[in-house]
C-alpha cells in the first residue's frame, strides 16, 4: 500500500505520495502566508492549513485510486498554539513557533515550577517559542478567549482533527510544549497542576507509529481520500526529518546546513544537558529520545557574506558566468586551513546552541593586510563548522559517540565544506538519497503504522541508502588546534556584546 506524508510547514503544506518501497510517486506543495501583526508576533489562521491540505491531497490523488493509500503520516511545524472551543471552532489565530512575545511568561512559568524541575521533567528550559508560555500569555492578555478553551492542539494535530474528528498528538511533537514529562513520555500532571490548567485540554499522546484515528466521511468528501483511511500519529518536523534521513539508531547524527543549522542525534536513553544547552525530546522512533542543537546562522552566514561582500562574484554570475557561491568556494579552496589566522564568529542573528544569547554578534577576528576575500570566505565556512561542532561536542560529553554523520541542506553542494565538516567533526560523513525531508519521514512512519514495514529501523534500511561518503582527511590536527582558539572567543567577547546592545538601545531610545 502507498502512504501519504503531510508536512504542515510555516509557509506551505508539503504532501508526498510514497510507494511501499520508498519511491516518491508525486509531490504537491501549496503555499500560504502568515501574519506579523506586531513586532515579535507570528500568527496564522489554522483553516488556511486545512484548505491547503485539501488541495494538496486532491492533487496527489489525481489519477490515483484512493483505496491504494493505506495510511497518512503527519508532521509539521512544532510549538504552535491552536486553541479550540467546546464546538471545535478555532478561538484565535495560531501563535506560531517563531512568535517571541512570551519572554515574560517564560520567566513566570520557570519561577512557578523551578528551573531545575522544568529541566528535569521536560528536558529543556522554557523558551518563548514553546507552547506553554503562549497559553500563559493568552491567559494574561486575552482572558475572555482563555476562559473558552476546551482543547489545545499543535498545528499538525489540528489537521488530524479536521481529517478524523479525533484529538491526538505524538510524543516527539508534544515534547516541545513544556508540558510533557519527556523521560516518561506522558503529560506532566505536576506542571499542569502548578499552572492551574486542565489536563482535558490536551489531546491523547501516543508513539509516532500508532494509528490514532480514521478519515471521516466529511473529510473524505473534501479530500478525495477513502473513508476509514488510517491516520498515523507522526512526529514533529525535526524528528520526522531525522527519520527521513535514517537517524533511527544511537551513533547516527544528522547535520542540516540550511539558513540555520541543526545537529540532531538519536539517544537510546533520556539524556539531559545539565545547563539545558541542548534540546532533549522524545524521538519519533518508539521508545527512543533525541538531542538537538540549533545554530541560527549556518548557510545563512555564507549567504550574508556573498550578498554583502562578494560584489564582483555576484556581477559575474549575473552576467551568465560562474555561480557566486562556487566562485567563493573556489577561492577558499586555495587557502590553507585556519585562513591564516582569520576566525569568523557566526552569531549574525544571536545564537541558540551552545550560547542562548540574542545579543551575540558575528565577527572576523585576526584580520591582517594579507587577508583577501578567499581567506574570509574560508573563515566563514570554518566558523560555521566550528559552531556546529559545539553542539556535537556537547552530545559527545553526554556519551553520544557518532559513527556516521548524515549531511543535508544547501551547504552540501560544496565539496570543500563537506570535507571541512568531516575534518572538524573528526567523523565519517555521508549524504543519503532521501531529499524530501520531514514529509518523507512522516510517510515512512505511516508505512510502519499500517504494517507495511515491521519497524522504523527496518523501513529506514529498505528506503534510505547512502549516496556519498566523506572520510576525515589530513587536516584533523590543524582544525583541532584552531577550534580550541575559536572556543575562547565568545566568552572573551560576551560582555562587549551585551554592553554594545545596551548602547544601541540607548541610542535608538
Amino acid at each position: 500500500m502507498n502512504t501519504i506524508g503531510l508536512d504542515i510547514g510555516t509557509s506551505s503544506v508539503k504532501a508526498l505520495l510514497v510507494s511501499p518501497t520508498g519511491e516518491v510517486v508525486k509531490v504537491s506543495s501549496p503555499e500560504y502566508p502568515f501574519q506579523t501583526p506586531k513586532p515579535l508576533w507570528a500568527e496564522t489562521n489554522p483553516d488556511v492549513w486545512w484548505e491547503a491540505t485539501q488541495q494538496a491531497i486532491r492533487s496527489l490523488l489525481e489519477n490515483t485510486d484512493p483505496e491504494s493509500v493505506g495510511g497518512i503520516g503527519l508532521t509539521g511545524q512544532m510549538h504552535g498554539l491552536v486553541a479550540l472551543d467546546v464546538k471545535g471552532d478555532v478561538l484565535r489565530p495560531c501563535i506560531m513557533w517563531n512568535d517571541q512575545r512570551s519572554f515574560a511568561e517564560c520567566e513566570e512559568m520557570t519561577s512557578i515550577i523551578g528551573k531545575d524541575e522544568i529541566l528535569r521533567i521536560t528536558g529543556n528550559p522554557v523558551l518563548a517559542g514553546f507552547t506553554a508560555p503562549k497559553i500563559l500569555w493568552v491567559q494574561k492578555n486575552e482572558p475572555e478567549i482563555f476562559s473558552r478553551i476546551d482543547k489545545i492542539l499543535l498545528p499538525k494535530d489540528y489537521i488530524r482533527y479536521k481529517l478524523t474528528g479525533e484529538f491526538f498528538t505524538d510524543v516527539s511533537d508534544a515534547s516541545g510544549m513544556s508540558l510533557l514529562n519527556v523521560g516518561e513520555r506522558m503529560w506532566s500532571q505536576d506542571i499542569i497542576d502548578s499552572l492551574g490548567w486542565k489536563r482535558q485540554w490536551l489531546p491523547e499522546v501516543s508513539e509516532s507509529t500508532e494509528a490514532t484515528s480514521l478519515v471521516s466521511s466529511s473529510a473524505a468528501e473534501l479530500t478525495g481520500l477513502a473513508q476509514g483511511t488510517p491516520v498515523i500519529a507522526g512526529g514533529g518536523d525535526c524528528a520526522a526529518q531525522a527519520v527521513g534521513s535514517s537517524i533511527v539508531e544511537e551513533g547516527k547524527v544528522s547535520v542540516t546546513l540550511g539558513t540555520s543549522g541543526v545537529v540532531f542525534a538519536q539517544s537510546d536513553e533520556y539524556r539531559v544537558e545539565p545547563e539545558g544547552k541542548l534540546h532533549s525530546f522524545c524521538h519519533a522512533v518508539p521508545g527512543k529520545w533525541h538531542m538537538m542543537g540549533v545554530m541560527l546562522s549556518a548557510a545563512g552566514s555564507f549567504q550574508w557574506f556573498k550578498n554583502q561582500l562578494a560584489v564582483e562574484e555576484s556581477r559575474i554570475e549575473e552576467a551568465g558566468g560562474l555561480n557566486a557561491y562556487d566562485n567563493l568556494t573556489s577561492q577558499a579552496t586555495k587557502i590553507k586551513p585556519g585562513s591564516e589566522g582569520c576566525i569568523f564568529l557566526p552569531y549574525l542573528s544571536g545564537e541558540r546552541t551552545p550560547y542562548p544569547d540574542p545579543h551575540a554578534r558575528g565577527a572576523f577576528i585576526g584580520l591582517s593586510l594579507r587577508h583577501g576575500l578567499g581567506h574570509m570566505a574560508r573563515s566563514v565556512l570554518e566558523g560555521v563548522s566550528f559552531g556546529l561542532n559545539d553542539s556535537l561536542t556537547l552530545m559527545r560529553n553526554l556519551g553520544i559517540n557518532p559513527s556516521n554523520i548524515i549531511l543535508s541542506g544547501g551547504g552540501t553542494h560544496s565539496t570543500l565544506w563537506k570535507q571541512m565538516l568531516a575534518d572538524i567533526f573528526q567523523s565519517n560523513c555521508a549524504l543519503v538519497n532521501a531529499k524530501e525531508g520531514a514529509a518523507y519521514g512522516a510517510a515512512l512512519l505511516a508505512s510502519v503504522g499500517i504494517g507495511v514495514q515491521e519497524s522504523v529501523e527496518n523501513a529506514s534500511k529498505e528506503w534510505i541508502r547512502e549516496t556519498e561518503k566523506i572520510q576525515p582527511g589530513e587536516n584533523l590536527s590543524s582544525y583541532s588546534k584552531i577550534y580550541s582558539h575559536y572556543r575562547k572567543l565568545y566568552p572573551s567577547l560576551k560582555d562587549h556584546f551585551h554592553s554594545m546592545a545596551q548602547v544601541m538601545e540607548e541610542a535608538e531610545g
